[in-house]
């Protein structure tokens, strides 16, 4: 069923009202109400982020709720904020993407466009400050049938400026959680064909969410949705183009999976902590299961560190390069793990054990966010590169 939302739209996200006359900053984005959270847990609401590095923690913090409310729950305990990328503690940002990505990968889904959403702004916008209770959501998807324009406002001339507004028009799809989340940052093509970055307030008037083609049994419960935009007010992030021509946009692909390591990693704990077999065969068949296992995680383990580093020691850099192998290695064992999990553990415990069987749907979808062949064809020309130059694979 389309959701239509209500009309009420803050002041400082209206059309008839200039940012600067209700602002101090050139892109400040109002606050819009939300649902009063459920009890929070035992948790305290000063909890330091650390908190969340353990995927019990995770599901202490969240308990049986859905991923909007869990959401809502993680915000209300001042847990919506981590350390940068490039602050000096990216590593331990990417522990608490791959410790929520461990308890739901649907929550993860939200949680690290959120986050991602909140380090965006801060590096193209460094004096926004968002509202302590929104719920951001960033979709910057684009392909065929699906096209939304930004246009500047009637009797405005030339390209917006960033924290200019202009109106949205058109429809966006794979907006996951887009029924929940508050505000969104969205990618728009201007009349010139350059990809904006804009922040969309999703009450305001003419925004339409339709969740009727979301059929999906993997990360299901992430709500994806297409959203219709009828010239609805958006305020520029950043110039033209700066969205992806950044450094945190590879930032925040590695982010994305430090989520996909934390699932495979908690599907590789199942295996581990199974009872063995007193069947010397299947014993030693889960030795060997164990075994690769391991040597992925590990593998892909240690890209995650020494990706964290170098992007702390040169957070200007361009690490795409190094992300795109990152990424594509986090795919492949996330798929190495699922094998031989199921293969050595059988259909049991994806039967009985609701946690681990919604882990075994979610995470094929999600790690279809890598681009497979096009990133290997992407770091195949990189190695070519750097091997000219006589420094490709140093040891």
């Amino acid at each position: 069923m389309p959701v239509t939302r209500p009309s009420t739209l803050p002041a400082a996200l209206s059309a008839t009202t200039p940012l600067s006359a209700t602002l101090p900053t050139a892109l400040q984005i109002a606050s819009v109400p939300l649902p009063a959270p459920p009890d929070p847990p035992s948790l305290p609401a000063s909890a330091p982020q650390s908190t969340l590095c353990d995927v019990q923690s995770v599901r202490t913090a969240i308990g049986n709720s859905t991923p909007a409310t869990a959401m809502r729950r993680l915000l209300a305990q001042g847990r919506g904020r981590l350390p940068l990328p490039g602050s000096g503690r990216t590593l331990e940002r990417w522990r608490v993407l791959a410790a929520v990505g461990a308890a739901d990968l649907a929550l993860a889904k939200l949680f690290e466009g959120h986050t991602d959403a909140l380090a965006i702004l801060a590096e193209l916008s460094p004096d926004q400050a968002s509202p302590a209770h929104a719920l951001w959501g960033v979709w910057a998807a684009e392909g065929p049938g699906c096209e939304l324009s930004l246009h500047r406002e009637a009797g405005q001339n030339g390209g917006l400026r960033a924290g200019e507004p202009g109106k949205l028009r058109g429809e966006k799809a794979w907006c996951s959680g887009a029924a929940d989340v508050s505000h969104a940052l969205v990618t728009a093509r201007t009349p010139s064909g350059q990809r904006q970055l804009v922040a969309v307030c999703m009450n305001a008037p003419g925004v339409r969410v339709d969740g009727s083609r979301w059929q999906a049994v993997g990360m299901a419960a992430s709500a994806s949705a297409d959203v219709y935009f009828d010239d609805v007010t958006a305020h520029a992030v950043g110039e033209p183009g700066a969205y992806l021509h950044r450094p945190g946009f590879w930032h925040g692909g590695a982010g994305v999976a430090a989520c996909w390591f934390g699932a495979a990693r908690e599907l590789g704990q199942a295996l581990l902590q199974a009872p063995e077999s007193a069947i010397p065969e299947a014993k030693a068949l889960r030795a060997v299961a164990l075994g690769r296992t391991s040597l992925a995680l590990t593998h892909s383990a240690g890209l995650l560190r020494s990706t964290a580093a170098a992007i702390d020691d040169k957070p200007a850099a361009d690490v795409g390069d190094m992300v795109r192998l990152l990424r594509l290695s986090v795919d492949q064992t996330a798929r190495t793990v699922l094998e031989e999990v199921m293969r050595a553990l059988g259909p049991a415990p994806f039967c009985r054990d609701s946690a681990l069987a919604r882990l075994a749907a979610d995470l094929p979808v999600f790690i279809r966010q890598c681009h497979g062949d096009g990133d290997f064809l992407q770091a195949g020309l990189a190695a070519r590169q750097a091997g000219c130059a006589q420094a490709a694979w140093p040891l």
